[in-house]
């Protein structure tokens, strides 16, 4: 201490800014901000797709269900999801193709749109998922002419392409809501 009172005032400060110096840490670089987009991704098929987060309720393992008499094929059952009850589809058969065989990572996207709330049945969920919005394609290649239907547009990450599927597009289909069978 004796040291630093002994030192001219001026001198101490240059002393003091030089080794704050050595010890900076620097300022921020410049960093370029690129805008990105989030959803939930999941899997049907070999078609990966991303549905926006405000779209999915909540994620459920497959729940034990109630057959619904004269429902169409691709109707699973109602499930008792804390209290409310809620339709299972398989969004799979709906597209018109096999329906899911159930294994461990099958998973229920639950869904409300207009009031109505339900829950589609996935063969995985594949957790959240950011895009850059550079990333984003309106060309579809490589999905089922069925499920173009509910597409808006799509990202691509590497080789692989994400279909942003539209939650509400589906929910609007008199096809989806019509679940008694004609025959």
């Amino acid at each position: 201490m004796a040291a630093v009172q002994s030192q001219e005032p001026f001198a101490l400060l240059q002393e003091i800014e030089t080794r704050s110096q050595q010890k900076a840490l620097g300022l921020p670089q410049k960093a370029e901000v690129r805008r990105t987009w989030s959803g939930i991704g999941f899997r049907i098929g070999e078609q990966y797709l991303v549905s926006p987060t405000d779209e999915v309720l909540e994620i459920l393992k497959y729940p034990p269900l109630t057959r619904v008499p004269s429902a169409l094929s691709w109707v699973k059952g109602i499930a008792n999801v804390r209290g409310s009850l809620v339709p299972v589809m398989d969004l799979k058969a709906f597209l018109e193709e096999a329906p899911i065989k159930l294994a461990r990572e099958s998973r229920v996207l639950v869904i409300q749109q207009g009031g109505f709330t339900s829950g589609l049945l996935v063969e995985e969920v594949l957790g959240m998922r950011h895009f850059f919005e550079e990333e984003r394609s309106e060309q579809l290649p490589g999905f089922s002419a069925n499920l173009m239907t509910y597409l808006g547009g799509a990202f691509k990450q590497g080789n692989q392409v994400w279909g942003i599927f539209d939650m509400r597009n589906l929910a609007k289909s008199p096809r989806f809501m019509e679940v008694a069978s004609r025959g």
